[in-house]
């Protein structure tokens, strides 16, 4: 049986093929950013944001509204990292902070671009090299100031984290998601398409039994990696039938061979002398003869049989009348009772004739040779042998019924009866109890489904 603490193999890949695309797609997407990254089409981190941020946060004004510069730490941690530091500032009123080595191309800017929200600047020709610069207007303390400074110095690590947040949450974690949640409904259905053959094999192998000898497993559409499993299943299976039919034809073979001695047995008992002696020998050959008469049974069993309407009445009191000379033999009482004329269910009339004949053998010999010995018939309860013996203890009325399991100190079985009579009611959809009789012996119930 199936447990719930086992894994699931369809999961299992589901999942893996999940992680391996979620791999696989975060390492495209990285990829992508960093392209993009790197030729300036998504993000740019540039040093003199840097540099404009420090300058714009160390902006104020002092009483009389004048613009000054305070210096403030972040900005001379800026001037540590650039010794060449030079930037002019400047408001709408036209005031001016210029501080370090303004390049000359620089110095007379002025007003003439108050009207350019950023721009770079930077040339070489005519072999004149004018240094590479950034312009651009910001938001300080001191209100809205245009700043122009160099274009050197280092991007902060605060600045990197801050754009690789950036990155992720408005790209890569979006593509994420939706590659996850398309994986998790995709990958699913395409698994259970694959293992939809594997469901056709196993829904075969659950009709396999005893009585479908022959029954194979699919290999139609079943994956290559899977094959030879399936392979391995169907040879074990031919074999196992080999075996059977090996079995079945040994055991019909004894059946038939022990007939004849058997027969040759009771028909040299009738010439004997009446007495004690010829009723024991008697006793002992029909328990031979019903041995063989067993394992005929048992072959019997492996045949369907055609339902046809069954007197459970007519084939208990036929039961009686033959068995009736030997309970009688054994110091037996025995009787007969039915609640109606007609008990009428679906079956095989032999099989259930050899159930009721075993119960009441099984009577016989174990029901202390005395006392009565009946069965009754009723609709309510089917057919029930009850004898005035000893009983079965409690713990032994499961085991009553498994293939060769005999009571102890009651040998003279063979244990196949009661194990014959509980198949024969499972085959009828029915079932075979022990329940204590009135007056403390045992009391076999045997019941099937009513017919109509």
């Amino acid at each position: 049986m199936m447990s719930a603490s086992q894994p699931s193999l369809r999961w299992r890949l589901v999942s893996r093929l999940s992680f391996l695309q979620t791999i696989f797609l975060s390492l495209l997407a990285v990829l992508i950013v960093a392209a993009l990254w790197a030729t300036g089409s998504f993000i740019s981190l540039q040093p003199e944001d840097e540099t404009i941020n420090a300058i714009s946060h160390s902006l104020a004004r002092d009483q009389n509204g004048t613009l000054v510069l305070k210096e403030t730490s972040t900005l001379a941690a800026r001037r540590g990292d650039l010794p060449g530091l030079w930037f002019v500032v400047r408001d709408r009123s036209g005031a001016t902070i210029k501080d370090g080595n303004v390049p000359p191309a620089y110095a007379a800017i002025g007003a003439a671009l108050d009207g350019v929200g950023q721009a770079r600047f930077g040339s070489n020709l005519g072999g004149s090299i004018v240094p590479a610069a950034r312009l651009q207007w910001v938001s300080s303390p001191a209100g809205e100031v245009q700043v122009l400074t160099g274009m050197d110095g280092n991007v902060s690590t605060v600045r990197i984290l801050g754009a690789m947040s950036i990155v992720f949450f408005s790209a890569l974690l979006p593509l994420l998601i939706v590659t996850a949640i398309a994986t998790m409904i995709a990958a699913p259905l395409v698994v259970r398409r694959a293992f939809s053959s594997l469901d056709s094999a196993v829904a075969r192998a659950g009709q396999i039994d005893i009585n479908c000898q022959g029954t194979r497993l699919p290999v139609d559409d079943v994956p290559r990696e899977i094959l030879p499993l399936v392979e391995a299943v169907n040879d074990a299976l031919r074999r196992l039938d080999e075996g059977y039919e090996r079995q079945k034809r040994l055991f019909s073979h004894l059946a038939h061979e022990w007939r004849t001695p058997v027969a040759i047995l009771q028909t040299r008992l009738d010439s004997l002398p009446a007495g004690p002696l010829k009723e024991r020998l008697f006793e002992d050959t029909v328990r031979l003869a019903t041995l063989a008469e067993q394992f005929l049974d048992l072959q019997r069993l492996n045949h369907r049989f055609e339902p046809a309407s069954v007197d459970l009445v007519d084939v208990a009191e036929h039961v009686v009348s033959e068995l009736a000379p030997l309970a009688i033999a054994a110091n037996y009482e025995p009787c007969f009772v039915r609640d109606e004329e007609v008990v009428e269910v679906l079956g095989d009339r032999m099989a259930i004739e050899r159930a009721v004949t075993n119960l009441l053998q099984n009577a016989i010999q174990h029901g202390g040779r005395h006392g009565r010995i009946t069965v009754h018939v009723s609709r309510a309860t089917g057919i029930t042998v009850t004898d005035e013996g000893s009983g079965i203890p409690e713990e032994e009325r499961d085991r009553i019924f498994e293939p060769f399991h005999r009571l102890q100190g009651r040998g003279k079985g063979f244990g196949l009866g009661l194990n014959l009579v509980r198949e024969i009611a499972r085959l009828h959809g029915g079932k075979v109890c022990v329940i204590d009789g009135p007056t403390g012996g045992a009391a076999f119930r045997l019941s099937f489904p009513m017919a109509g």
